[in-house]
């Protein structure tokens, strides 16, 4: 099977390429097309660099006459869209590119696919989309889109633009929506790698609001094996939630991962809330565990703790991805709070 993984550079994409490039021989073959924006890294991906079974390619989504080429010249069996602009922070900064990358690209790769009958397009999605939920209630595929951000809004239109190619085209189009995903190699602008990046250096944790917030968390490769189960025995046209099935908020996030570090709970530093922060997230799984067999095996403890472990083995890799724009950013989110 050939693969076409688009953002495998970043945090997801590059553990769903480590992932398929474990398989015994024989192996399936990875294209990796990524622009290399400020979250993708190619350091991610040094494990299987040299690996015959793979071959980055360097360039933009929305670039049209490169992915229709690649895309005809490769003749993938899946492509698998991981490419988006993914922080909510950043699309409430800057909104515009958000929609360029997540709307815009993903209806250049959707052409592409359509022009050269691509067997399977998998469309990486979130539960962001959903909104806030009250409790005790957990949106199962049909429930609502309620995005209450630039960032969610953008993956909602590309989420039904997607869904529209397979009933207008036949495409054998795929949706997922996954909640928080944490893990090693994430970008330091997520809330756990975040927290732990300030806490190593003994630096304020930025709490938005009261830390009350409720989110389902998700360790990547546990996201990874899903996709990959879907890929395999999902149905198209469908759309499958994939959920940790575990629920925290923030702040207890926060108190275990300082636990973890061995550092004082007097780092954490309450901050004004973000706009419009969807107070709770909550994903049903039902489906995708009954049609694919999937269930996640990592629990958020073990998680928590190879991701720690992982962050604390690599300084060097942090203070590599916080130089430079990340300075910028992170000024400009939390200066005013």
């Amino acid at each position: 099977m050939k693969f076409l993984v688009t953002g495998g550079a970043g945090f997801i994409g590059s553990a769903f390429i480590r992932l398929v490039l474990s398989d015994p021989p024989p192996k399936p073959y990875v294209l990796n097309l990524d622009k290399l924006t400020y979250a993708g890294n190619l350091e991610n991906l040094a494990s299987v660099a040299g690996d015959p079974c793979y071959r980055f390619i360097h360039g933009d989504i929305c670039d049209g006459a490169l992915v229709n080429a690649l895309i005809g010249d490769e003749k993938p069996d899946v492509i698998v869209n991981f490419a988006a602009e993914s922080h909510v922070d950043r699309s409430i900064l800057s909104p515009a590119p958000v929609f360029e990358t997540n709307l815009r690209g993903t209806f250049t790769l959707l052409e592409a696919a359509r022009a050269h009958q691509t067997p399977r397009f998998v469309h990486i999605s979130t539960d962001e989309v959903y909104g806030s939920i009250e409790l005790p209630y957990q949106a199962n595929e049909d429930f609502p889109l309620r995005p209450a951000s630039p960032y969610s809004a953008s993956k909602a239109a590309s989420d039904l633009l997607a869904l529209s190619y397979f009933i207008t085209y036949r495409m054998p189009v795929i949706v997922t929506r996954a909640s928080n995903n944490y893990g090693p190699y994430q970008f330091p602008e997520k809330l756990i790698p975040l927290m732990i990046s300030n806490a190593l250096e003994s630096k304020p944790l930025p709490i938005y609001g009261d830390g009350m917030h409720i989110r389902d968390w998700l360790y990547v490769d546990d996201h990874c094996r899903a996709i990959r189960a879907v890929i395999e025995r999902g149905r198209p046209g469908e759309i499958y939630n994939i959920g940790g099935n575990r629920a925290l908020t923030n702040i207890e996030v926060v108190r275990r991962l300082l636990q973890a570090v061995g550092k004082p709970e007097s780092l954490m530093k309450p901050v004004a809330d973000r706009p419009g922060h969807d107070r709770r997230y909550a994903l049903s799984s039902e489906k995708v565990m009954r049609e694919t067999g999937w269930h996640p095996q990592v629990s958020f403890e073990e998680g928590l703790k190879r991701t720690v472990d992982w962050y604390q083995s690599n300084p060097a890799w942090i203070a590599r991805v916080k130089s430079g724009e990340y300075q910028s950013y992170y000024q400009q989110n939390y200066a005013g709070r």
